[in-house]
Formats: structure tokens, sequence, C-alpha cells
């Protein structure tokens, strides 16, 4: 839409959502002042329909927010607003996922607790909120790099290196022989570093871009890809992959600058990270939560990692997960995962302090959340619609989510 104002845009996306049968507030500027959010803000006021103008994905995926991608996190910027609105002492997320409020809560120096059933989660969120010796982080990276790439040109004897291999039936299937040893030869000398965590997530980065999957279906491969195919994201045909190692190179440096590019505006404050189920973890006191529960039947967090599980050995517990996909949409799955979202929301209960806040970023489009609320003790203080416009990969379509904000009864 060349020579376009604003408000020409603004006007095009309202004529569009009455077409599609939504009506969303672009005829006023999308709320961006971030920093000037005070106790004060009326958050009634504030037109969080983002549009990729208003919020590009640079900002949304800052510093460490992309350092491993993860399907099913907020935005950072969501987080802000509220952190900063409430002012917390410490903020509790109990589906805390890629660690997104943690990390919106170390930049504002603000404590934060995360609790998560998956071991990977855990760990992304840990190198994502750690306090590092930069010096030594970007000297381990680049050693690790460093004997990676000789390790895979010569032996000491100026010999071909034999190529690593592994009985693991999922690792041998995924990936191509040479791409594999790669990864091998790079897990098996993690171990020789303090920043050792750092490196996994490299690893387990690099695994994903790895995989013997076609390039437009990173997300959700059904299996693997092994010939040639026409790939829609090139719009050409393409060859799977057989290298890994162009891929630990990359999100090796990539990674230590989104670490450095964190440090520089992160504060001090104390993280807690809880490995464990939410509806039965003991906590510390915390006086805001904010978090954005899995939707029922969508998204099987543990499986869109496996390839990291494999790698390193980390406890698979998806049974443990509430509304994964695998359990299904039926009335009887969305019996459950109410039940069991309540049951987080009763913990939660048990350790927010007096006069404490919740707030709940998600889709509720079977109406559970009002009863969740009434049966664990909260009251249902403000409710904000949200139009999600923009969608990643080859998934598409437009839908709201609601921003629920409840009050612990004192």
């Amino acid at each position: 839409m060349y020579g376009a104002t604003q408000r020409d845009l603004f006007e095009s996306d309202r004529r569009n959502g009455e077409r599609l049968g939504y009506s969303p507030a672009y005829t006023q500027p999308a709320f961006t002042n971030f920093r000037g959010v005070t106790p004060k803000t009326d958050l009634s006021a504030l037109n969080l329909n983002w549009r990729e103008a208003d919020l590009p994905e640079k900002e949304r995926t800052k510093h460490v927010h992309r350092l491993h991608p993860y399907l099913g996190k907020f935005i950072p910027q969501l987080v802000e607003i509220f952190l900063r609105k409430f002012r917390p002492k410490a903020v509790y997320d109990p589906f805390a996922g890629s660690g997104t409020t943690l990390v919106e809560a170390k930049a504002l120096g603000i404590d934060a607790i995360g609790c998560d059933v998956s071991a990977f989660n855990c760990l992304l969120m840990k190198v994502k909120t750690d306090t590092y010796d930069l010096r030594k982080l970007e000297r381990e990276i680049r050693d690790a790099l460093d004997r990676l790439n000789k390790g895979l040109t010569t032996t000491l004897f100026g010999e071909k290196l034999e190529l690593k291999q592994t009985d693991n039936a999922y690792l041998n299937s995924w990936f191509h022989p040479k791409a594999l040893a790669e990864l091998l030869f790079f897990r098996d000398v993690v171990g020789d570093y303090e920043y050792g965590d750092v490196l996994n997530i490299i690893l387990s980065r690099a695994a994903r871009s790895a995989r013997l999957t076609t390039h437009f279906d990173l997300d959700f491969p059904k299996h693997p890809q092994t010939e040639p195919y026409y790939c829609y994201k090139h719009s050409r045909t393409c060859q799977p992959t057989n290298d890994a190692l162009q891929f630990l190179n990359r999100y090796g440096l990539d990674t230590l600058e989104r670490i450095k590019e964190f440090s520089r505006t992160a504060r001090p404050n104390k993280n807690v990270i809880v490995h464990g189920d939410a509806r039965f973890a003991e906590l510390p006191r915390f006086d805001l939560v904010i978090t954005s529960p899995p939707y029922v039947g969508l998204i099987d967090y543990h499986e869109q990692h496996r390839y990291a599980y494999e790698l390193l050995g980390l406890p698979f517990q998806a049974e443990h997960e509430i509304g994964a996909a695998f359990k299904g949409s039926s009335e009887k799955a969305k019996k459950n995962y109410c039940m069991e979202i309540a049951a987080v929301f009763g913990n939660v209960r048990k350790h927010i302090k007096r006069g404490g806040r919740v707030v709940i970023v998600v889709n509720d489009k079977n109406n559970l959340y009002d009863y969740v609320a009434q049966q664990t003790g909260f009251l249902v203080e403000q409710r904000l619609k949200r139009h999600v416009n923009r969608r990643t990969g080859r998934r598409s379509g437009d839908f709201f989510e609601e921003v629920l904000i409840w009050k612990a009864h004192s």
C-alpha cells in the first residue's frame, strides 16, 4: 500500500475486520509507550491490538526472547505492561514455558518464580535469566565451537574423524548421519564447560534446524523428510539438510550476542525456577501472577522439543501436561482440563499475598475461567479483549484473546 498514511492502514484493517466478523480497535493507534505505564494507568483505555507495524517481530523477539523457538508464548510487551502497572515485589508464572514472565521481571529488577512440568522449559528459562561472567561465557562458546570445527576436520594425526553414532532410534530417524555426528560431537564437549547449560540450548536450537524436515514445517513435522521436496517457503525444490555444523556455529554466536544484549539492560533480582506440577508445587510467597495457560487440545509441549529430550537425556513427562493435544478436545478432555486448571489456581490461592492479583492471557472460548475463579476464591476484577492478527510459519487465522485480571479476596 504505497503512500498510505497510518490512518489509512487503520481504516483498511477496520474494514477487513468488519468483513471477517470482528471489529478490533484499529481506529486509534496501538499503545506502545510501555515505559510510561504507572499504577495509575487505566488499562481499559489502552489499545492492545498490535499489528506488525506497531510491534514488529524484532521487538517481540528482542534479546533472549529469541534464544530458542517456542510455540505458544505470549508477547513480552504485554507482560511488561502489567509488571509496570502492579509493581509487585515478586511475580509468579505457573505455566512459565519459555520464561517470558521471568525475563521481563529481570529486566525490571522484580523477583520472579517460574514453574513448569517440562525439564526443557526449565533449562531454557534458566539460561535466559542467569547472570553471567560475559568474558568467560564468550571464551567458552568460542572454544567449544573451535573444538567442534577442528575436530570434525581431522584428528591429531591428520586422519579423518570417524563419525559418532548412537543407538537412539529417534535421533537416527530424524537426522542425517553427518548432521547427527556433528550434534553428538558438540554434546560430548559440553560437560567441559561451566556454562554447559548455554551450550545445551545452542545444541538444541541447532538440532531443531538440522532435522530431516521441510523448511516450511519446522513447527509440526509429522515424519522425517528424506527426499527432495517442493518448498512452499522458498517456492522451489529443496533438499533435506545433512548438516548441523552451520547451525551450531551460527546459533552459538547469536546466543552469545543475545545474552550480552540482555545483560546490558537486565537488573539484579532473585529467580526461582521450579521443575514440577503447578497444581501441587510448594512456592515462595508472591503478590502477582502473570501467565498464559495452555489451551485445551492444542499443543504437545514436550513433543515440540522432542529432539532436545532425546539429545540431552531429559526426563519426558508429557503425561503431566494440562490440555495437551494428544489428550484431545472432547467434552471429557475439557472437563479434565477445567479441573486441572482449577487445581493450579487453587494452589496459586494458597501462596499469593492478600490482595494480590492474577493476570491470565487466554482465549477462553469455552468460558471456563469464570468458573475457575469462583471455585478458587478469586474476584474477576477486569476483562480486556485483544485481537491477535499476526501468525508465524504456515499457521494463519485471526482470533481474540482475553486478558483476565483477578484479585485475591482479603
